[in-house]
């Protein structure tokens, strides 16, 4: 009865399923840790400051592993690869919450960390395998759903358990999403067994693992130790080196761990250049006007919650209007305008005072939420529409690497603006200017964008997202070379 149930489901159902909790699982990690690092500060008897490494060990970890994802879809297949990943980042996750010392407590950080770096690509690369681009359009409508609500509940949730059970279940909590989503996947994934991509490429691991991991602890202590320390500076000079040892070594090599040629695609370099650069105002926003509400006008955190949420509520209304002009206008002009309209917002941000009201806050973060909503889809869409089938774990993988970057880059890029704007006695807390400074700096880089993103040749974009597949098949069926894809632009 089981198995005949698992072949009437169709992968269009059970992949979306499995991939909306891993992205749910994942999200939720991310946001509600900093809500319990105060609580296991005072049980450990550490000042908040000294958990520093549980917070930053994460982030550098996943990007130290991002690089052998995608080999490992090609070699395992993208079911038992997410699987696997999912797997131990559940059971590092125990581990956390379990853990006695704040020594066992960064091990299993870490230990989460590099599940989570193969999770990300392996769960972008099986999703979007299983669709065509104009399925991706549609789908994407739905996936960005656990995308915003993830972040927004996240520190509510995490609130409520610290104040009511513990910290521990901040990380207990991925347990009853995630192991339904492990049953699940392994009963109804389709089994690929995944293919021979050629000999693991051990140097382009050591290299680029060390590039991304001293670059990412680089940008993430920037702002807590001072762009001029010396391991902030060593970390950031020695994370350049290997990041240009690894594109000389890698473009020599016949099987490269990293597929860097895919840069050549034209589109597939524009997208994720504007990726790279738009996150920093997007993401530098969000991170900005807690800080603003918090400390400029002296709000409380639930205040500042609830008023940076309505951004989740432009972003689920725009995407569904993009999601339908997709294929229609093209993600040149989609992506340039929503870029356009974040820089107006931003300019309105830079104009609020301590007195300004929230609701007046509120209705600019609804505006940048529907600005924003502009931007995810069609970028990932657009990224993945000239490549082949066969090269998607590579590109996925490339994908989150550039995402993760821009990530890190936006909180030291307004952190480095706030700290420029401030006077040397109040360096504690930053004047009203500073922040609408950082407003203006981070304006002044979504037009760039804009105008940058204007220039995007998408025509084989939209072509990729008028052709609809006939068969439940996709995932097997190959796309057409690049070659002509570049020929059309």
């Amino acid at each position: 009865m089981l198995s005949a149930l698992s072949a009437r489901l169709s992968q269009r159902l059970v992949v979306p399923v499995v991939c909306v909790s891993v992205t749910f699982i994942a999200i939720v990690d991310g946001a509600i840790t900093t809500v319990a690092l105060p609580s296991i500060a005072r049980q450990f008897r550490l000042t908040t400051a000294a958990l520093d490494g549980v917070v930053v060990v994460y982030p550098v970890c996943l990007a130290m592993t991002i690089p052998a994802s995608a080999w490992l879809v090609e070699r395992f297949g993208g079911k038992r690869v997410l699987l696997t990943a999912l797997g131990g980042f559940l059971g590092s996750s125990l581990l956390c919450g379990a853990a006695t010392g704040l020594g066992q407590l960064v091990a299993y950080r870490a230990a989460q960390g590099v599940s989570a770096g193969v999770l990300f690509p392996a769960s972008t690369a099986l999703l979007f395998g299983t669709f065509s681009s104009a399925e991706q359009i549609r789908m994407s409508r739905y996936m960005i759903i656990p995308q915003q609500i993830a972040p927004a509940a996240a520190p509510v949730l995490g609130g409520l358990m610290v104040d009511h059970l513990s910290w521990r279940w901040v990380f207990y909590v991925n347990l009853p999403v995630g192991l339904p989503a492990v049953l699940f996947g392994a009963l109804f994934l389709a089994g690929g067994r995944g293919r021979r991509p050629g000999p693991f490429d051990r140097p382009g691991l050591l290299l680029s693992a060390g590039a991304l991991g001293s670059g990412m602890f680089g940008l993430c202590e920037g702002p807590n130790r001072g762009w001029s320390s010396p391991a902030v500076v060593s970390s950031l000079g020695l994370g350049a080196v290997l990041l240009a040892a690894t594109v000389a070594v890698e473009l020599r090599r016949a099987h490269p761990l990293l597929r860097l040629r895919l840069f050549s695609d034209r589109l597939f370099r524009d997208t994720n250049l504007i990726n790279l650069v738009g996150l920093v105002p997007i993401m530098g926003t969000l991170y900005l006007t807690p800080l603003f509400l918090q400390q400029a006008q002296g709000r409380t955190a639930l205040e500042s919650g609830l008023t940076t949420f309505p951004e989740a509520f432009g972003v689920l209304l725009t995407v569904q209007v993009t999601g339908a002009l997709y294929a229609r206008v093209g993600p040149r002009v989609i992506v340039g305008s929503g870029l356009a309209a974040v820089t107006a917002v931003l300019l309105l941000l830079a104009t609020c005072t301590a007195d300004t009201g929230l609701w007046t806050v509120r209705a600019y973060m609804f505006l940048f939420g529907a600005a924003i909503g502009c931007f995810f889809v069609p970028t990932t869409v657009a990224s993945l529409a000239t490549i082949d089938r066969t090269d998607l774990p590579q590109a996925t993988m490339l994908n989150t690497v550039v995402r993760q970057t821009g990530g890190a880059l936006a909180p030291a890029a307004v952190t480095t603006v706030l700290v420029l704007g401030t006077p040397q006695a109040a360096a504690a807390s930053p004047p009203l200017p500073a922040y609408q400074h950082a407003y203006v700096a981070l304006a002044a880089i979504a037009a760039a964008t804009a105008a940058f993103a204007f220039t995007m040749q998408d025509r084989p974009a939209r072509s990729a997202a008028r052709t609809t597949p006939d068969t439940d098949t996709v995932a097997r069926v190959p796309r057409p070379g690049r070659r002509r894809a570049r020929v059309d632009s």
